[in-house]
């Protein structure tokens, strides 16, 4: 399967703008990137979103670059923001799908107080490279007895979006939204970079200098593999 970024359709509205009925949205920056070129099957879930945003400055200069596309980054937590104001005004439910039972408790605390007018619920998954058919149909028995009118899911990618692609159709719910670190940012357990760093499009940086040795081979590595994949493709293009 061909996963270039100079075809891929990538969100560049603004939240408002969301199309109405059933989403699968997914966000999308250069690990990602680098991610689906050898995974084929994270590379269709991507592809078959009803919304892709671009969460990495990394994204939005590349497209930029290829195709003159100025695109704003719209990271997992400003959905997540968006989404969850939007449900305290209209007084709607969401459902938060992953994490550690620890995690999802503060989350819920926090949420609480942050957003009254939500009805919440969390449920948190077996802790597996993989689930079985057995987990699958299990999450999606309680996220139906629910029937969020958001799902936030937070698995960490391709966990996350491969899940929803696979049982997307299944879910009785609005909006899907993989939001991977979210959980842990707005639990409280990562702190995110600050709002300078992040419109200086220094988030990446941030979150190398604060776990170096977790995320060097991601941001030093990945963010050069990233570069080199999207020069190829602007060559390319230029011989078509």
């Amino acid at each position: 399967m061909s996963f270039n970024l100079f075809h891929l359709p990538v969100f560049n509205k603004s939240l408002d703008e969301l199309p109405s009925g059933k989403l699968l949205i997914n966000t999308i920056n250069a690990h990602s990137f680098n991610i689906a070129q050898s995974d084929a099957y994270f590379a269709e879930a991507l592809l078959h979103s009803s919304v892709l945003l671009p969460d990495g400055i990394s994204i939005v200069f590349a497209k930029r670059y290829l195709k003159g596309e100025r695109l704003k980054k719209i990271a997992g937590t400003d959905l997540f923001y968006f989404e969850m104001n939007r449900l305290n005004k209209s007084k709607g439910t969401c459902m938060f799908l992953g994490s550690s039972e620890s995690t999802l408790k503060l989350i819920f605390q926090k949420a609480a107080v942050d957003f009254p007018n939500v009805a919440i619920h969390t449920y948190s998954p077996p802790f597996k490279a993989d689930f079985s058919a057995e987990d699958d149909q299990r999450m999606i028995t309680v996220v139906n007895s629910f029937k969020p009118d958001v799902l936030f899911i937070g698995m960490s990618a391709p966990k996350q979006e491969k899940w929803a692609y696979r049982n997307f159709n299944k879910l009785e719910v609005g909006h899907v939204c993989c939001v991977g670190a979210v959980f842990d940012f707005y639990s409280g357990n990562v702190k995110r970079a600050s709002k300078g760093m992040i419109k200086l499009g220094l988030e990446w940086f941030y979150r190398l200098i604060m776990e170096p040795f977790r995320l060097w081979r991601r941001y030093l590595v990945g963010n050069f593999r990233f570069i080199s994949l999207v020069i190829k493709e602007k060559s390319l293009s230029k011989k078509q």
